[in-house]
């Protein structure tokens, strides 16, 4: 079966329909949900019901797309005030932490190469750069499962985590590009050009320095010039200031990109810009976005999915497994202990969990397609290492990091402010909604709002009780359990 005109909305949503169902089975397991995307695209890829999809640039398309969308909104859920404080340890993961896993990896990789019972062999230049493409954590992966294991974590571990994974691209991106132009250049590709060795390394550093000072420059200049343009420009309908920003999202990665910057890490930083500023209906965006995160998520792995072959990646496990098991027990921990060093106030046992949670996902299998579409030998082999290695991740990692955050006690049991459950909310500058649940020890001054002397500056808005809502007033009688919901003027919440 092949995609057509006729039938390809038919695929699709049958598609994205059976892969939900097939994430909300398997999470009964512990599963991520990102995993069984990816699954879900095999079963339903050439060795599965036949659906053929073999268009490796389309796929490089839709996973950009998609990587903008899943970090613009990381960035927006971002809290500065919380990254503030791991913002040197989380970059120093993901540069020198990205260049560490890549030596390490790959001259793992070249052992395997030049090892006689080995099945793969490959030069040196060609085994640094399977180990580039997946040197970077994922961040459609981390953000997914850190923020939906409904857990928190001690030592700002979730900032760092999320801050390396957002930011890590860059590294990773450049690494492959400057790998495989030697590659191409070393193993005499024909239509390549000759390329000096010694001056691809040099020409790399300036590249970098273009990547990160171009990429950090559009992000916060697009940050900044969204939140004004937003203040001011007045639309008469909520939604359409979403759909605004996608358009603003998009436009800051390709400027960036024209400007040979990194356009992920610009969007990245104007997602984070955005998100910690004041700007109109931010709730409504915030939503929009996170279902947008979600479409993309299971679009960009599906498709993904769709494009291995898994006869073809079964041919290559045995070595892959050598190769994920060693950066996951070895490259990833020594990179990390290494990078961190530095970092005294970090225990040993946060220092192990950061090791664990070197999640590969999306954009390792994206970087994998770029030696592909250079013609770089060996890169369909490349291909089908990465996506094995990403598959073993998403399974060892990914389903653990609840029991390995517990086993390592990094998991902060503090009672944490509740939700808002009940569904109202209010502009930021009209005040701040807070939540509190009487107890006994509350009501022991009286059974009312009257007697339950709130600090100045709070409201009670509405109370709650079991699943009745009550409109408060002097005379009703509060009992143990009622919710409560509160806004207080900015003075009052600080």
């Amino acid at each position: 079966m092949t995609f057509t005109s006729e039938n390809i909305l038919l695929i699709i949503s049958v598609l994205i329909f059976s892969s939900i169902l097939i994430s909300k089975a398997g999470y009964r397991f512990g599963l991520p949900s990102l995993l069984l995307f990816l699954v879900a695209g095999m079963l339903f890829g050439v060795d599965g019901l036949g659906l053929q999809f073999d268009d490796v640039k389309q796929a490089q398309f839709i996973g950009m797309c998609s990587l903008c969308v899943i970090l613009f909104s990381g960035g927006m859920e971002t809290k500065i005030s919380e990254i503030r404080p791991v913002l040197a340890p989380g970059l120093v993961l993901s540069t020198i932490g990205v260049m560490l896993t890549t030596v390490f990896t790959g001259l793992f990789i070249y052992l395997l190469s030049i090892w006689e019972s080995c099945p793969i062999n490959l030069p040196l230049v060609t085994c640094l750069l399977l180990a580039a493409t997946m040197s970077s954590t994922d961040s459609a992966s981390v953000f997914n499962v850190l923020r939906n294991s409904k857990m928190r974590l001690k030592n700002n571990l979730q900032p760092m985590l999320e801050l390396e994974s957002g930011s890590n691209d860059p590294m990773a991106f450049i690494l492959t590009i400057i790998l495989i132009q030697l590659a191409n250049s070393l193993t005499g590709v024909p239509g390549s050009a000759e390329v000096d060795t010694w001056g691809v390394v040099l020409d790399a550093f300036k590249t970098l320095l273009l990547q990160f000072g171009a990429g950090i420059l559009g992000g916060v200049v697009f940050g900044f010039a969204s939140v004004w343009f937003l203040r001011r420009v007045g639309l008469n309908n909520a939604p359409l200031y979403a759909i605004l920003l996608m358009s603003v999202m998009f436009f800051s990665y390709t400027a960036t990109t024209y400007l040979s910057g990194n356009g992920y890490l610009a969007v990245y930083i104007a997602g984070i810009i955005i998100g910690n500023n004041t700007i109109p209906y931010k709730k409504d965006i915030l939503s929009f976005f996170d279902g947008m995160t979600w479409l993309v998520q299971i679009f960009m792995f599906l498709i993904l999915g769709l494009l291995v072959n898994p006869h073809e990646m079964m041919k290559t496990a045995p070595v892959a497994l050598l190769i994920g098991l060693f950066m996951i027990i070895v490259a990833r921990p020594l990179s990390v202990y290494i990078g961190l060093a530095p970092f005294r106030k970090i225990p040993v046992a946060s220092k192990t969990f950061i090791s664990w949670v070197g999640l590969r996902g999306a954009a390792p299998i994206l970087f994998a397609t770029y030696p592909v579409v250079e013609n770089v030998p060996g890169a369909d082999l490349i291909f089908n290492i990465v996506f094995f290695i990403t598959l073993l991740s998403l399974v060892l990692q990914g389903s653990s990091i609840t029991a390995a955050a517990k086993m390592l006690r990094q998991n902060d049991e503090t009672p944490v402010e509740e939700e808002n459950t009940f569904g109202v909310e209010v502009p930021e500058e009209a005040g701040k909604l807070a939540e509190i649940t009487l107890t006994e020890e509350s009501l022991l001054h009286g059974n009312t709002l009257k007697e339950l002397k709130l600090p100045a500056g709070m409201l009670v808005m509405m109370i709650k009780r079991e699943d009745k809502f009550i409109v408060p007033n002097g005379t009703v009688e509060l009992k143990a359990g009622d919710k409560l919901l509160i806004i207080s003027d900015s003075s009052s919440a600080s």
